[in-house]
Formats: structure tokens, C-alpha cells, sequence
């Protein structure tokens, strides 16, 4: 996959705008921060959580869609999704004047499926995600469909590079930013922006330990799947790595750490604590590895947090933060 170039991400960036907002960074400055993090610590937090449909998936999901053609259009798009990604190809589909049809595994969250109902989209509910590809391959043999991709492409991932560019205007001189990684579509895009627009910033993945194909495709050298995914993030749950991410990771990608759900309960809880940010799994994932496995590395320096979403509902949330009580002690 091609390096997308400033110039594009910059184009896409103003197409986009009329349908995505400019999401806000605030500093995240307060007596929370400093014992989690570290008193030298400057952390910036870019919250797009507040994206439209809860979540950066539309950057993606625009960036392929608004470059189909009338014929395509009227044929509509199909997609395959945990949640996420549904929502944001339903948002799209309804923007553009097109139908969408996802596909979606029965575990999925309700609110999530109620979400992507909400938006216009015909949802089929299936027993997992590999029969979910399949019949998305059916969709699209049978009824002529696109099929937009969670994560894999090259305007998927100039899209999300146009998270990457907005960062790095709104907080200059970043020393480090954390990126949660699924199937790196996220991750390829924001760091091809961010080493373009500030090339000594250290970019650093993170992962589930119960989902971490990005992590064992870097050790390998090539894409590479896991067995079973088992974690409670389950937007981060992507079975395998592909070749058009993986390529754009490793290469911009500095480093891939680790975290566990008892780490994310804990970043869900002091968001929510110390920031009144009610996030899902996927959008502590950053905090945590902050908080955990990077805060003595980057001690003092200046590091921008990705809170890329908020698609949960109050049951899971207060049952996460609930049970983050027990494990880090708040009151």
C-alpha cells in the first residue's frame, strides 16, 4: 500500500468536512493525571470519542464511499463489523443516498446493532466473524455491493491519516502519541500522518493481550492470525493482521505494547474518575498503556492520548468501572 502524502490526507480532510467534525484536544492537567502518569508528564488527549456515530470509523468509511460511482451507488455497500464500523457505514450510506447491508456477529452489543438499525442499515446477525466474511462475500457476489472494509485499504486509511493530521496541528511538538490498534487501520493512517507532519514523535501501538495479531505479525515480519480472540475489547478484536496495514505500521509504527482488560477497566475508571469521559474498552486502550507499560519510558515527555471511542452501553460501562473499583481502589 502506497505512503498516503500530506497533500491527500489535506484533500480528503476538506471532503470530509462537511460530514465529520474536527474533533477537540484538551490537556489533561489535574492531580489524576500527575499520579498516573507522572508529575513531568504533559498529556494531551485527542477526544474522538466525540466523532459522529461515537467513534473515528466515518473517516474511513466516507474516504472509500464518496469515491464510488453512481453505479456503485445505486448497488449499494455492504460491510462486516463488531459494531463500529456498522454505524459509521450506515451514517455514510444514509449521507451519500445508498443502502447498506452489514454483517454482524450475534455477540454483538445490542446498542451497537439498535445503532447501526437506527442509521438506516439492514443488519444479518450471524453466529461469528468468520461466517460473517463469508456471507459478506455472498452479499457481495449476490447482490452486487461494495464491500467497505473495517480496516484494510488505502482510502481507508487515508481517511483515518486525517486523525493523524488534525492531531499534530492542534498539539505541536508531541514527543510521543499512543494509538489503539485492531486491525491497524487507525494506527497505519494516524502514524503515516503524524511521521510526515513530525517526524522525531515516537508512535507507539497498543494492543489486547487476547488480540494481538499486529503484535505477532511485527515479531514474525508478515501478517499473521490468531487463534481465538479473548478480550472484552471487542473493537479491538481483529483475528488477524493484512499486508496494506501491516506494511504502514511497521513502518511508522515505532513500537507495539501490550495491555490486559484488568488495564482497560482501570483507564475506563479514571477517565470517567478524573475526566467524566464515559469510553468503551477500545477508547481506554491508550490510557492504559500510558498509565501502565510506557509511564516510566515516557516520563516527562509530551504524549498524545487517541480516545477513538465511546460505543457502549451504561450496563457494560458501569460493570467495567464497577469492577475497576476492586483493582486500582477508587471510591
Amino acid at each position: 500500500m502506497d505512503i498516503p502524502a500530506l497533500s491527500e490526507i489535506r484533500e480528503l480532510r476538506t471532503t470530509l468536512a462537511p460530514y465529520i467534525v474536527r474533533t477537540p484536544v484538551w490537556k489533561w492537567d489535574n492531580e489524576d493525571a500527575r499520579s498516573a502518569f507522572g508529575a513531568g508528564t504533559d498529556v494531551v488527549l485527542k477526544l474522538e470519542l466525540f466523532q459522529r456515530t461515537g467513534t473515528f470509523k466515518p473517516r474511513g468509511a466516507l474516504a472509500v464511499m464518496l469515491d464510488l460511482d453512481e453505479a456503485e451507488l445505486a448497488r449499494g455497500v455492504t460491510a462486516v463489523s463488531a459494531g463500529n464500523h456498522a454505524i459509521a457505514v450506515a451514517y455514510a450510506a444514509g449521507i451519500l443516498g445508498t443502502s447498506a447491508k452489514v454483517v454482524m456477529p450475534k455477540t454483538a452489543s445490542p446498542i451497537r446493532v439498535a445503532r447501526s438499525e437506527g442509521a438506516g442499515a439492514e443488519v444479518v446477525l450471524v453466529d461469528d466473524v468468520k461466517i460473517a466474511f463469508a456471507e459478506v462475500e455472498r452479499i457481495q457476489h449476490e447482490e452486487g455491493r461494495t464491500f467497505v472494509h473495517p480496516f484494510e485499504g488505502p482510502r481507508t486509511v487515508l481517511g483515518t491519516a486525517t486523525l493523524g493530521l488534525e492531531f499534530c496541528e492542534q498539539a505541536p511538538d508531541l514527543d510521543a502519541v499512543i494509538i489503539p490498534i485492531g486491525g491497524g487501520g487507525l494506527a497505519a493512517g494516524m502514524s503515516a500522518a503524524i511521521k510526515q507532519m513530525q517526524p522525531d514523535c515516537e508512535v507507539y501501538g497498543v494492543e489486547p493481550v487476547g488480540a494481538d495479531s499486529m503484535s505477532r505479525s511485527f515479531q514474525a515480519g508478515s501478517p499473521q492470525a490468531i487463534d481465538r480472540v479473548a478480550t472484552f475489547a471487542d473493537s479491538l478484536g481483529a483475528p488477524y493482521a493484512l499486508p496494506g496495514t501491516y506494511a504502514l505500521c511497521r513502518e511508522f509504527v515505532d513500537e507495539i505494547v501490550l495491555v490486559d482488560d484488568d488495564a482497560m477497566r482501570n483507564a475506563m475508571a479514571l477517565l470517567f474518575h478524573s475526566m467524566k469521559l464515559a469510553v468503551e474498552p477500545a477508547g481506554a486502550a491508550a490510557t492504559a498503556a500510558l498509565q501502565g507499560p510506557l509511564r516510566e519510558r515516557l516520563d516527562g515527555k509530551r504524549v498524545g492520548i487517541t480516545v477513538c471511542g465511546t460505543n457502549i452501553d451504561i450496563a457494560s460501562f458501569s460493570a467495567a468501572v464497577t469492577a475497576a473499583d476492586g483493582i486500582v481502589g477508587h471510591q
